[in-house]
């Protein structure tokens, strides 16, 4: 089989705001949280209580329903508040932080030559282990379990999003010791997705794959489907690139040091202040924007197409090393159906004249239209480089029809890959808010 993976179909948006390749320090937050809602259908159970005092690296919940999976403290510090939503829902575990940070202390140990049970037992321990998703479901991991391959993303295709080769780039032993651990894990490979010319493409003790092609070819879901289909009763894990550097300093160091280098990027950020800091997970926003205008601006952990909205005050999200800032779409405009009515917004069906003007564009939250009926066929299949019928899955998960989104393909899909057909869809359906309700559907009827 041939270790490049070609993909033809999707679609590059090509978007003001893009951060300049180069990493400052972003100051230090006074406030850090760990957010139970990044880990979905994880239940957590907390260990620590308010005022409890913690180091980085130090238990705070575990999953109810898989115990050995821990959740611990990015930093040292003071937990200040545990936010509870309805029926008591852990939304948020805050801490205090401590001017310089205190770690605890797991000991370095050499992957290749450990025990694979100390290596699995070692991440477990560490809290390193929510950085491992299962596929299917687009969850986190079984302790139990052991895949039949493991999948790594470097190759950056989202708009906006944060250039992965980029970052790690600087952490390249920290991310071979990552990829060492990994393969300790499975009987299967553990397979690199990056771009052409990237510095990861020499990495030993995985296979690695030169992508290339249009979003959502970065996606590592769509590698898995080009490399190893998941089938009934399989599991493939798949690792963000930083994270599995984050795991191969905790064997080089012993020490869980969670940070994250993240891209400030979007129209709304200043020309100066666009470029990627280097922070810790669970920072608060205000550490990296200060003074924004909630009613005027979006401002979104992850990129435009598959983040999450966050409130000015809040945690960059466990996962994401991209925070994008965009106007608010509160504009209405007159016939805003006709082409000129609108400033060069991206067309993927040519109804705007941003074909015309070329260049880059400047978007905001505006939907352009309305929900309604899905009644044009074949235009998701433009954009989804996936041999499944995506109209007929989402109407198989609208419907809960099991059998047919077994047949469909739900098992090798995430929210994530129907980013683009949520963009481009007439009917403008919430394919990733359907997609993620049959997944949920799917863990409950099937497991």
């Amino acid at each position: 089989m041939s270790k490049d993976i070609r993909v033809k179909k999707g679609l590059n948006l090509k978007l003001k705001g893009e951060a300049d390749k180069s990493i400052v320090d972003a100051p230090r937050s006074s406030i850090y949280a760990i957010k139970p809602l990044d880990f979905h259908a994880v239940v957590p159970k907390m260990v620590l209580k308010e005022g409890a005092r913690v180091k980085a690296g130090e238990v705070i919940f575990y999953s109810k329903y898989d115990e050995p999976v821990k959740f611990v403290a990015p930093v040292s510090g003071t937990i200040s508040e545990i936010l509870r939503g309805a029926k008591r829902r852990i939304l948020e575990v805050r801490i205090m932080a401590d001017a310089v940070d205190e770690f605890v202390e797991f000991g370095k140990m050499d992957p290749m030559t450990a025990d694979p049970a100390a290596v699995k037992t070692r991440i477990l321990e560490s809290g390193c282990w929510p950085f491992i998703i299962q596929r299917p479901y687009d969850i986190v991991a079984s302790a139990e379990d052991a895949p039949k391959s493991i999948f790594i993303s470097a190759y950056t295709t989202a708009p906006l999003a944060g250039d992965v080769d980029f970052i790690v780039s600087g952490k390249m032993e920290a991310f071979q010791a990552g990829v060492n651990a990994l393969s300790r894990l499975t009987d299967g490979k553990v397979h690199v997705g990056v771009g052409k010319k990237s510095a990861l493409g020499s990495i030993n003790n995985a296979e690695v794959h030169t992508v290339s092609g249009p979003h959502p070819a970065g996606n590592v879901g769509i590698q898995v489907h080009h490399v190893d289909p998941i089938n009934f009763g399989e599991k493939v894990w798949v690792l963000g690139a930083e994270d599995v550097a984050i795991i191969g300093n905790l064997f080089l160091t012993g020490q869980f040091k969670a940070e994250r280098i993240v891209a400030l990027a979007g129209t709304e950020v200043a020309d100066a202040d666009r470029k990627y800091y280097r922070t810790i997970i669970g920072a608060n926003v205000t550490s990296l924007v200060k003074n924004v205008n909630t009613t005027e601006t979006r401002i979104i952990s992850g990129d435009v197409l598959t983040g999450d909205k966050l409130a000015s005050d809040q945690a960059l999200n466990f996962y994401h090393n991209t925070l994008t800032l965009i106007p608010e779409g509160n504009e209405y405009a007159l016939l805003g159906w006709l082409p000129f009515t609108r400033n060069n917004i991206p067309s993927i069906s040519g109804t705007s004249l941003s074909w015309m003007k070329g260049g880059k564009s400047k978007v905001d939250t505006n939907l352009n239209g309305e929900e309604r009926a899905l009644v044009v066929t074949g235009e998701m299949e433009e954009v989804l480089p996936m041999d499944i019928y995506p109209m007929q899955l989402i109407k198989a998960c609208m419907t809960g029809d099991i059998e047919k989104m077994e047949n469909l393909g739900i098992y090798e899909v995430a929210p994530e890959d129907f980013a683009l057909v949520d963009y481009i869809n007439t009917s403008k359906l919430e394919a990733q808010e359907i997609i993620r309700l049959g997944l949920d559907l799917m863990i409950t009827e099937v497991g």
